[in-house]
């Protein structure tokens, strides 16, 4: 398990102590034919599901079009680097083309072709991964354009070599709900991508097989729920705990490992060790691949695992993801690091159905304080239980059974159509702990939330739902359903071993913080959720947007994407994985951006992995290139976007460019793009953006217009319809560059959907954008907050900025700060009404020099406190 992209000395700070590892050991890696055979060792099989999280907490998911609903739009982006054992071909289109013909060969004469790729359809699409190839091996391949008349001629040539067999190799296999998905070249060039950063970081000599799917069914055909993104099936394999600890310690390699191990009991905590048949082989033991494609288990499965892309979501295959969308290779990943063994043995098998569910209307309830009964023909039984809270209305769940004392989860169904919604759930006359409730959509559409409640054996448990806050609304309630009270298996994950609560304790429950650490618990690298529905294996989660939106979340949040970073890399190094000796860093060539008649912007990804990294653009009119752009410094371990601007280009040229990157083990080069310049002059070109400061009566409409050099004038039409009816005033504007553009527009209505679309027009002709939407807040509700960065930061003085919407209620608004994100000190509190956003600002003295501050803005009127996320800054 050697380690440099990933030290943990320098990355791990808390309370002020680091916790610094020694030197590293040399790598030392066991030939993959030379295992510990335990021929007893039977397979079984695991699922893991990724969720997406929401702006409010982590209770509510956000809600997206049903699977018939999602249309995503076609991504043409297929560029990817090669793999160990695969690599993306790809070429351009033809005009008239309605499929094209792949042959590849390790031949330039293609005297000889590789297994299934002889005149291989691959239907109308401009790539196509090629996988289950040898590495360190040049491959040749050409493509034919066929019509319904025939096959046309060869295209040129083209080469790619897989990357070296010096560690772990994992072998895609796309099922043909990839295969034949109209965004299929981008699906499978965005795992390839994912795929190359694990290899690029783990120098294990063995091979993970996956299958990966994009579908809205599981691979036994159940349907996958509305709020999961993606979907694991794994192999596990039974280890007696001697077996595995054995071969875990000798696969020690590293001062991580070493210190891990020495934090391992002398005694057994189970009986048993679950790896996954990866991790398994990872340390040596005989614990092959066993999957078939239906997810069921047994020998001769050919897959470890199989990772499935919930079609049904909003997915964007190539980076940034849009803020309406989620990003596909965040997803991979997880489900990834789920095949290759990260897990819980808190994590419960599907439980028997049904399980206990209880109407709110039933006649064993005790309603009071208002509470009635209401029709609801959409709810379970068509009935329902509305008018809970205004410190008045209560609803007791009576008769609420459990098999044993212990931990439960109960879900909860409910209505809401006002913003979000609170109530108390107090669990046999117990105080009462807060439950939010986002909005359905309407009064008479089902949503559901989930908490985890300690019911006593017995049937004469209650759950009782209340509000004590006057004019402050509960849901109505249609029904709960309590989990049937499986318990969490015995038998540990190696993830458990290293699963602490404070220095010297371990925890392995649900109960209380839960947390990675090597070290005995002395060092905290990254909570582990605790949360349901999310996977109790995986990272806690802030809320959405993220302020470390890691791979391994619990929860996922659209418009933000990552990929493996320190935490994960320590986790797999220390249960078994060896992290590569040498971290070139890892680069990937995006399209380009903002592409006008003598400008542009040139996009990519980086991963330093671990080394201080300069990188830059080549870019020109041939593969030659001959420019470059100004060179930009990296450090870390996580992939992150770089993008350079450049000018004085030629009008209606086509241009080449790539990224380059060098650390201290080589340089690594993006693969080739283009992109043509615009003419001199022509019509505008136009791109309506989302909305901003979104209130109840008004907002702020955003676009981007190059003038494309002529005097152009640009608005915008707005209305509830398509039909607009409103318009904006005229801005004139000129140039060859691109512009941002917006316009403030008021008296609208509460509540309301508007339509809204950016319109430019020159001598050359008139640009419409796209048709955009946004729905005007309620007329009154919690306050609206965003924390801004912290300006005029001295060595004892700063001054903290946010944004607020009162919401139409009188609120109170303030800061929080402190060397924490428990904070600990405030600002004065400031009074504000009204329904717009204003700048909130609050002047902070007495600071540490040298010393890193959190802060957040918080808010609270009678709808209800809201915070924002947390910011930091450092004294100089």
């Amino acid at each position: 398990m050697q380690r440099l992209g990933f030290p943990l000395i320098g990355l791990i700070v808390f309370g002020g102590v680091a916790l610094g590892l020694g030197a590293l050991a040399s790598a030392s890696n066991l030939p993959e034919q030379k295992i510990i055979s335990h021929a007893s060792l039977r397979p079984s099989a695991a699922t893991h599901e990724t969720r997406a999280g929401s702006q409010a907490g982590l209770q509510g998911v956000i809600e997206f079009p049903s699977a018939n609903e999602v249309t995503p739009r076609i991504e043409t982006d297929s560029s990817a680097p090669p793999t160990r054992s695969s690599f993306m071909a790809t070429w351009g289109s033809v005009s008239g083309a309605k499929g094209y013909f792949l042959d590849v060969s390790t031949s330039n004469s293609f005297s000889s072709y590789v297994g299934g790729y002889h005149g291989l359809n691959v239907g109308n699409v401009n790539g196509r991964a090629v996988a289950g190839l040898k590495p360190e091996t040049t491959y040749y391949y050409r493509v034919r354009p066929y019509t319904a008349a025939g096959s046309g001629g060869y295209s040129n040539v083209t080469t790619a070599t897989t990357q070296a067999a010096t560690g772990l190799i994992i072998n895609p296999t796309f099922d043909s709900s990839i295969i034949n998905d109209p965004n299929s070249a981008a699906i499978q060039a965005m795992i390839n991508r994912a795929i190359a950063i694990y290899e690029s970081l783990f120098g294990d000599p063995i091979t993970i097989q996956i299958l990966f799917r994009y579908s809205t069914t599981a691979p036994d055909g159940e349907l996958l729920p509305p709020d999961v993104l993606a979907q694991s099936f794994s192999v596990g394999y039974t280890v007696p705990w001697n077996d595995f600890i054995s071969a875990l310690r000798a696969a020690a390699t590293t001062s991580n490992d070493n210190t891990a191990n020495a934090s391992l009991p002398g005694s057994p905590l189970s009986t048993n060790i679950v790896p996954s048949s990866g991790n398994g082989r990872a340390v040596g033991l005989d614990t092959p691949p066993a999957m078939f494609p239906d997810g069921h288990v047994g020998q001769g499965g050919p897959y470890d695992g199989i990772v499935t892309l919930n079609s049904a979501q909003p997915f964007q295959f190539t980076r940034p993801p849009s803020s309406d969308s989620f990003d596909a290779q965040r997803g991979a990943e997880h489900e990834m690091d789920e095949i290759m063994g990260f897990g819980s043995h808190l994590n419960l098998p599907k439980p028997p159905s049904p399980c206990p569910s209880y109407e709110a209307e039933s006649p064993n309830n005790t309603l009071a304080g208002g509470a009635v009964v209401q029709t609801c023909p959409t709810c379970s039984g068509g009935f329902k239980v509305g008018f809970v809270g205004n410190n008045s209305g209560t609803l007791k769940f009576n008769g609420v059974t459990a098999n044993a004392t212990d931990r439960y989860t109960v879900t909860i169904y409910y209505t809401n159509g006002d913003a979000e919604r609170r109530a108390l759930l107090s669990v046999n006359g117990t105080q009462g702990t807060p439950v939010s409730f986002s909005s359905t959509g309407s009064f008479q559409t089902v949503g559901s939330v989930q908490t985890t409640i300690t019911l006593i054996a017995g049937s004469n448990n209650t759950l009782t739902f209340y509000n004590p806050i006057a004019r402050n609304w509960a849901p109505d309630f249609d029904r709960i359903v309590v989990s049937c009270g499986i318990k969490p298996a015995t038998n540990l994950r190696p993830q458990d071993l290293f699963s602490w609560s404070s220095p010297g304790v371990r925890n392995l429950t649900l109960n209380g913080s839960r947390y990675f650490s090597i070290d005995s618990g002395s060092t905290n690298i990254v909570g582990f959720n605790q949360t349901p529905p999310g996977d109790f294996g995986d990272w806690l989660s802030e809320a959405c947007p993220q302020t470390h939106p890691y791979v391994q979340n619990a929860f996922a949040c659209p418009g933000q994407f990552s990929d493996i970073s320190a935490p994960e890399g320590i986790n797999l190094d220390v249960i078994g994985y060896d992290l590569a000796a040498t971290a070139l860093p890892v680069v990937t060539t995006n399209p380009a951006t903002s592409v006008a008649s003598f400008s542009a912007t040139l996009n990519g990804s980086l991963n330093p992995d671990g080394s201080a990294t300069t990188v830059n653009f080549q870019y020109g009119l041939t593969t030659s290139y001959g420019s470059t752009t100004p060179v930009q410094t990296q450090t870390g371990n996580t992939l992150r976007p770089i993008s350079a601007n450049i000018s004085g280009l030629l009008a209606s040229h086509i241009y080449h460019f790539r990224i380059v990157a060098t650390n201290s083990f080589g340089t690594t080069f993006g693969s080739d793009m283009t992109f043509t310049t615009l003419s001199a002059t022509g019509p505008p070109v136009v791109t309506t953006n989302s909305a901003t400061f979104i209130a109840s009566f008004s907002a702020t409409l955003n676009a981007l217009l190059d003038p494309h050099g002529l005097a152009t004038s640009v608005h915008f039409q707005y209305g509830p319809t398509t039909s607009y009816g409103f318009t904006t005033a005229p801005q004139s504007q000129s140039g060859n560059t691109y512009l941002n553009v917006s316009a403030n527009i008021s008296s609208l209505t509460a509540s309301t959907t508007y339509h809204f679309r950016v319109v430019a027009s020159n001598s050359a002709g008139t640009s419409l954008g796209s048709d955009r939407t946004f729905t005007t807040l309620t007329a009154t509700g919690p306050p609206v907050v965003t924390t801004n960065p912290a300006t005029n930061v001295s060595s004892s003085l700063a001054t903290l900025n946010g944004s607020l919407d009162p919401h139409g209620l009188t609120t109170s608004v303030n800061f929080q700060y402190g060397t924490t994100t428990s904070y600990g000190h405030t600002t004065t509190m400031q009074s504000q009404t009204g329904n717009t956003y204003r700048n909130i600002t609050g002047n902070i003295s007495g600071l540490t020099t040298h010393t890193a501050y959190h802060f957040r803005i918080v808010a609270t009127n009678s709808g209800g406190t809201r915070y924002g996320s947390d910011r930091t800054f450092t004294t100089p």
